[in-house]
């Protein structure tokens, strides 16, 4: 892990691959909510994590470097979110060629599999699961659709992801779920935060 700074109140951790960054983002939020650690931000991403609003960057910057993650937060600790969903995208068949099984098949492997929230981007309350093995990794479309419906679940890369609106994208359809993902009056306004477990079970 490597530390920069960003500006004048920001510093940027390059993280090694996902676990690390997953280890950072939980360690700075324990050591925030500790009061060990001001930041008004610490944002995980595929390869990162930024903390911005950072009063003394290179004081800061010196403290993690010093600082080693302890184990991530265990089972009972950690928000569990089940998304209820009905299997019927319209790229199941595709998925199904490129695992190499029926659709069926497909159907139980994501609903049985428990999702991590990574990282969110790309639009408000647009989350990145991980929990797919590599393997199970699918290509986007050639050019994506200029309008994927809100509450489409889908896969892209080793990431599964849910349209929490209306919006273009080039991800994989495998189904679609009813919940609300994002509210701007709610506390957080993202039903899927960083670190939450997500299961998307069958509806």
């Amino acid at each position: 892990m490597r530390i920069r700074p960003v500006g004048r109140h920001a510093l940027l951790l390059d993280c090694d691959n996902p676990g690390q960054v997953e280890a950072w983002r939980a360690e700075l939020w324990r050591r925030r909510d500790d009061g060990e650690l001001t930041a008004a931000e610490i944002v995980p991403a595929a390869a990162t994590v930024l903390l911005d609003g950072v009063p003394d960057p290179a004081t800061t910057a010196a403290r993690i470097a010093g600082w080693t993650p302890g184990p991530t937060a265990t089972t009972a600790a950690v928000r569990h979110v089940e998304v209820p969903v009905a299997y019927d995208g319209e790229d199941l068949p595709a998925v199904a060629r490129h695992w190499g099984v029926d659709v069926p098949e497909v159907v139980r492997r994501l609903a049985d599999t428990t999702f991590r929230v990574a990282f969110c981007g790309f639009a408000p309350g647009f989350a990145y699961l991980t929990g797919l093995p590599e393997r199970w990794a699918v290509p986007r479309l050639p050019s994506p659709r200029p309008r994927v419906p809100a509450g489409s679940v889908a896969l892209a890369g080793p990431y599964a992801g849910i349209y929490p609106t209306a919006s273009p994208g080039g991800w994989l359809l495998v189904g679609r779920t009813g919940l609300t993902l994002f509210d701007v009056h709610a506390d957080p306004p993202a039903t899927l935060t960083p670190g939450t477990r997500v299961r998307l079970a069958t509806a």
